[in-house]
């Protein structure tokens, strides 16, 4: 199914679901409501005309004070079959909590601890919803635009004996 044709789908078919539909590089985009946020998943990937079977990816991104909402949340699903690529967003306050989509693909179970471990963002119902890529003591959730920034010096065998204290200061050559 080309670009347009699945357009023409998804105004068609789910029209009150996803809003509004823009092709932007190749790529069909739209804009969904939390609730009912499931279902719509799973009916987008059983949908026998669209064959939406593959999540691809979650991510989001951190707009604190640009938008009325904080976070968009970006949903990336494909057909296999079809090799066509839907991305959905979905924009959420700090505090606003996503229903899980583990009870429709199994690879949403990494991929939302990712964002939760990155931006807190919590997902209502997942198995496990622990961190995956930070320590367990970290405290705060590095991909905001709000968590202070650092600098160390990286230390390898070969520089290990050149670096000081001093070194570890933003701004400083290191050699």
């Amino acid at each position: 199914m080309l670009v347009d044709q699945l357009k023409e789908h998804l105004e068609r078919n789910y029209r009150d679901k996803i809003f509004p539909l823009e092709i932007a590089h190749g790529d069909l985009t739209g804009y969904i409501n939390p609730d009912g946020l499931v279902e719509l998943f799973r009916q987008l990937r059983l949908d026998p005309d669209l064959q939406l079977n593959f999540l691809s990816m979650i991510t989001a991104s951190d707009y604190p004070g640009i938008r009325e909402k904080r976070f968009e949340i970006v949903y990336s699903i494909y057909s296999l079959l079809q090799h066509h690529r839907l991305l959905l967003k979905l924009r959420i306050n700090e505090n606003e909590q996503v229903p899980s989509l583990t009870s429709v693909w199994d690879t949403a179970n990494w991929q939302e601890r990712e964002v939760y471990d990155m931006f807190g963002i919590v997902f209502t119902g997942h198995p496990e919803l622990t961190r995956i890529l930070m320590d367990d003591d970290w405290v705060g959730y590095p991909q905001r635009k709000d968590f202070p920034l650092t600098y160390e010096a990286p230390e390898f065998s070969h520089n290990r004996d050149k670096i000081t204290l001093d070194d570890k200061t933003p701004g400083r050559e290191l050699f």
